[in-house]
């Protein structure tokens, strides 16, 4: 399978990487290569030239608790599973520099093909995310995530995901 993104690597220019959010910022400057070397999470840049950082997302498993997903999604589970297998879209950012050209949908529809992708050999049900704030919690809605109440988290069920491939 070809994506648009490849894994962080040393000849990737961390440092030059500036989204405008320190959280997301600072996590590739300085806990990105540490966390892929423990396996903690799996990071995958857009690449331009000379190894600049154009944008990058982190991807990693997790679960979700049964009691916070909707009543409509829970009807078709098991009913003996009280949590649920996911993936977690933990960061997605784009450089300031290239705003405008809808990097970050890119970055998404290339995270969700890998999710998809990697579904098929190791369970997961749904990709979940964890919005910075109300920007990026705009920006998921936009693209079908539903808002789980009380949470702060949300999430697009792997079988939506199917649909866009």
């Amino acid at each position: 399978m070809s994506y648009l993104t490849i894994p962080l690597n040393a000849s990737h220019k961390k440092k030059d990487f500036n989204c405008g959010k320190p959280l997301l910022d600072n996590y590739l400057h300085t806990q990105a290569k540490q966390d892929v070397k423990r396996k903690l999470s799996a990071c995958f840049v857009l690449e331009g030239d000379h190894g600049i950082v154009q944008g990058y997302y982190t991807l990693s498993s997790a679960s979700i608790k049964k009691d916070i997903l909707p009543e409509a999604i829970v009807k078709k589970l098991p009913p003996a599973y009280r949590d649920f297998p996911v993936t977690l879209l933990g960061r997605l950012a784009v450089d300031s520099s290239y705003r405008g050209k809808r990097l970050g949908e890119l970055l998404l529809l290339d995270a969700l093909r890998r999710c998809y992708d990697a579904s098929e050999n190791i369970g997961s049900m749904a990709v979940i995310v964890d919005p910075l704030d109300r920007d990026a919690e705009m920006f998921y809605l936009k693209y079908g995530f539903i808002a789980l109440p009380d949470s702060g988290k949300m999430f697009i069920p792997m079988e939506t995901v199917s649909e866009l491939f």
